[in-house]
């Protein structure tokens, strides 16, 4: 009896051996960078599932250049994206290479401690000195931008075509755009409850409020929610859902249907931004695809025609223990060949200097560069309940919500939040 004991507690000891040798095995798969000596293995973390075909195509031609370096990608879901990278970030395993958004989201990263300082890499001559800007603090740049979005509706140019339109100039044009697309059959704006509202507020308010930096301005005391610019700003919001120029139940659309139905033709023009004009295509290679931003003042007060983001921030993890086996691959990146590369599988516009476009919808959001166009405001708020805040107050007054409210609402959690 005690020798068959013997031989059924050796066994279970070899099997919890070889189970512990395998959990150990996983968790580097998972994560952590590696070394065996002669290889380097650095992680590369990012939230673009879409991209994942154009990158592992870039990761094997950098592998094949690059033998003693191997690149293991790890995609988060955007909306999951900041809360599982920062811990990732400071525990310095499981991400040398990561992207992040810039703004308030930026800003909490580099306030942890979490970017390396890439001021010296060669790297940065290949890039638009302009559009570095949103990677910088206090003279050091930290992240290069790697995607230059438009972050204004898509619109449907063989509609307009249709019905003799074109992009108005002024408030009382873009209603009258509406609602003729809205005689004539059409849903005018298509609207989607995850992303719209933090990318409509951005077109709609750059020629309201009284300076540029605005809503930056509001997490330091010096400007409310309930001025009268951002109020009128609710209320020609509230205009167009109260005039049905909106889906119905626009909340409840997610980002991939509200981009269905304009691919389906079923909407003339989408509150999103250039990043989708891929998708839409994707599904209506046929669809002709512009941008157009509503201009909410009369045409002699514009100062912008449209709203820009650098995006997309590539870093280095400052914990990382392979900070130039990272910058190697963010160098490759940046080359013009895999850049171009890129640039014509994921239907994204770049910052980088030498990037050729073949595309009809990268054409299109090409001609913008020469445009007056402001940085996205939002991401100009490094105060992640500020910016919430404004999009919250969006979110209400197309629940019905007064637009004052609404403002006095959203006023109430900017003053919590900076306290």
């Amino acid at each position: 009896m005690k020798k068959r004991m013997y031989v059924l507690l050796s066994i279970l000891l070899v099997v919890s051996l070889s189970l512990m040798g395998c959990n150990s095995g996983a968790s580097t798969a998972e994560g952590g960078s590696s070394s065996d000596g002669k290889t380097k293995t650095i992680n590369f973390v990012h939230w673009r599932g879409e991209d994942n075909e154009a990158f592992s195509h870039l990761i094997k031609k950098f592998e094949e250049k690059n033998p003693g370096i191997k690149v293991q990608m790890n995609i988060y879901s955007s909306n999951s994206y900041q809360s599982k990278i920062q811990p990732t970030l400071l525990s310095g395993k499981g991400a040398d290479v990561f992207a992040s958004f810039p703004g308030s989201r930026f800003s909490v990263l580099q306030k942890a401690g979490a970017y390396e300082d890439l001021s010296d890499q060669e790297f940065l001559n290949s890039f638009s000195e302009n559009l570095l800007k949103a990677g910088q603090v206090d003279g050091k740049q930290l992240a290069v931008p790697f995607q230059l979005v438009y972050n204004q509706p898509v619109y449907n140019k063989g509609i307009f075509e249709e019905l003799g339109l074109t992009p108005p100039d002024d408030w009382k044009g873009f209603l009258e755009l509406c609602e003729t697309l809205k005689k004539n059959g059409y849903i005018p704006l298509l609207w989607s409850g995850d992303i719209s509202a933090g990318q409509f507020i951005n077109p709609m308010v750059m020629n309201n409020q009284p300076t540029a930096d605005a809503l930056a301005r509001i997490e330091k005391g010096e400007v409310k929610l309930t001025d009268e610019w951002f109020v009128k700003t609710l209320s020609q919001i509230k205009t167009l859902n109260d005039n049905g120029y909106l889906q119905e139940n626009p909340l409840g659309t997610k980002k991939a249907g509200a981009a269905s139905m304009l691919a389906q033709e079923k909407g003339a023009m989408l509150a999103h931004g250039s990043y989708i004009m891929a998708t839409v295509k994707q599904q209506n290679p046929d669809i002709k695809l512009g941008l157009l931003a509503p201009i909410t003042v009369p045409k002699d007060k514009a100062k912008y025609l449209g709203i820009h983001t650098a995006t997309f921030m590539l870093g280095i993890n400052k914990n990382s223990k392979y900070k130039e086996a990272a910058a190697k691959f963010i160098e490759f990146l940046t080359q013009p060949e895999n850049a171009s590369y890129y640039a014509k599988k994921t239907g994204q516009l770049l910052t980088l200097k030498e990037v050729e476009y073949d595309s009809p919808a990268l054409k299109e959001s090409a001609k913008w560069v020469e445009k007056e166009t402001l940085f996205q405001p939002r991401y100009m708020i490094t105060v992640p309940e500020v910016e919430q805040a404004i999009v919250t107050a969006v979110d209400d007054v197309i629940m019905g919500m007064d637009p004052e409210e609404a403002a006095k609402k959203a006023q109430e959690e900017v003053n919590r939040a900076i306290k």
